[in-house]
């Protein structure tokens, strides 16, 4: 890459960073994105409310979709760089302001290239959460995928950066590499009622008790890494603070997560079980609603084999690195489960971050990652432009590049 389309990048990337948006309000940062498309006289259209897909397309061939995220997390930055953001209460503490950028660097090298095919740019809103979505619940990704705007294409190629990866790596991992993630609501319906005659009191506080450890028992032990869990992240009671009146609910809030999509399954289908055997018990009514679910993100391993080419010229073999399941949800899912798909991570870290992760107030990432993350971009839609003949991979039988439903 010259430098100074990486100063360039930079640049975006910096801008980026400090002004993030959250989910659904990333209208700067799509307006910034829209007008360097234009610029390099690649159309682009608007979808998801946010979302912008810009086409490059040089003849007849393959359609290869290339992703980044935009959206920054509800976090106050203290990571002690020279540009830190300036909007209280919102960071890229997961780095989509990189992905962006690398993303964009990729439309500069590719609008340079000969290809035969199309490279659709997907820049989408809300990778982070539906909290604002037009349609309740749906993450940025899956109203892209649903759009229809991008049926028919061949494959699909993301990446994302590891702030504990040294720069220079690839992590990789084919399958089901990335959780299946679904939020959840129980309310719990009892009697509420005076604590000195309990006989004619359905406490939820007590059926709250017995279903926590209950449920936190459904995942089992588990070993390190984990490959599932079930976490209570909230629970109150919906009624004012008293110490003599039990209340009538309890409204619990958490998240599911698991690696595969058959534990999943079984995980929600055996909390179903529970709370009815504690209805039955505690002469209760309890609600169980999934807000939110992304299925696990699926990664083709022979996807993976035709980028080999690019990855060993990029990065040498000695700079892969076989990752390990992690139990963190990805709307990338949306198109892998819908097309072939490969989601990287790349290595981005500073000399003086060896603790910080994703979405910590004091990570940092080096931005010497997009010196790798745009080139790998470019020339791998190259190498399945190449590669790929249009239509052959979509659905393949036995593949099993299909949707899966919401549970819940």
């Amino acid at each position: 890459m010259e430098e100074q389309l990486f100063d360039k990048l930079v640049a975006i990337r910096r801008r980026l960073h400090q002004f993030p948006e959250l989910s659904f309000t990333e209208f700067k940062t799509s307006a910034l994105v829209a007008a360097e498309l234009r610029g390099l006289d690649i159309p682009v259209i608007t979808v998801a409310q946010t979302g912008l897909i810009g086409t490059l397309q040089k003849g007849e061939g393959p359609t290869v979709l290339l992703r980044a995220d935009m959206d920054a997390l509800p976090v106050q930055e203290d990571s002690g760089v020279s540009f830190p953001s300036l909007t209280e209460g919102a960071m890229h503490a997961c780095g989509h302001d990189l992905h962006v950028a690398m993303l964009l660097g990729a439309a500069h090298l590719l609008k340079q290239q000969d290809f035969t095919g199309t490279v659709r740019f997907v820049f989408q809103p809300a990778e982070e959460s539906p909290l604002r979505s037009p349609e309740p619940g749906k993450s940025g990704g899956q109203l892209m995928m649903e759009s229809g705007e991008l049926a028919g294409a061949d494959a699909v190629l993301g990446l994302h950066v590891n702030p504990l990866l040294p720069t220079g790596q690839l992590e990789y991992k084919t399958g089901e590499a990335l959780a299946c993630v679904g939020n959840f609501v129980i309310r719990i319906h009892g009697k509420g009622g005076h604590p000195g005659a309990m006989k004619h009191v359905i406490d939820p506080v007590a059926v709250a008790g017995a279903l926590i450890p209950a449920a936190h028992a459904l995942v089992g032990v588990q070993p390190d890494p984990p490959i599932a869990v079930l976490a209570i992240t909230h629970v109150e009671t919906l009624a004012k603070p008293s110490f003599n009146v039990v209340p009538n609910s309890m409204l619990l809030q958490g998240s599911l997560r698991a690696v595969q999509i058959a534990d999943y399954q079984s995980i929600v289908a055996r909390l179903r079980t529970l709370l009815q055997q504690l209805e039955e018990r505690y002469n209760c009514r309890i609600e169980l609603e999934f807000t939110a679910y992304y299925p696990g993100l699926l990664n083709d391993a022979g996807i993976h084999d035709l980028l080999s080419p690019v990855r060993k010229r990029l990065f040498g073999e000695e700079n892969m690195v076989a990752g390990q399941d992690y139990l963190v949800g990805e709307d990338f899912s949306f198109y892998s489960r819908a097309m072939p798909g490969q989601f990287y991570f790349l290595g981005a870290q500073t000399e003086e971050n060896h603790t910080y992760w994703l979405h910590h107030p004091k990570v940092t990432f080096n931005e010497d990652c997009i010196k790798y993350g745009a080139p790998f971009l470019a020339e791998g839609a190259l190498q399945l432009l190449q590669t790929l003949k249009p239509g052959e991979q979509v659905n393949k039988p036995g593949i099993g590049f299909t949707a899966v439903a919401a549970q819940g």
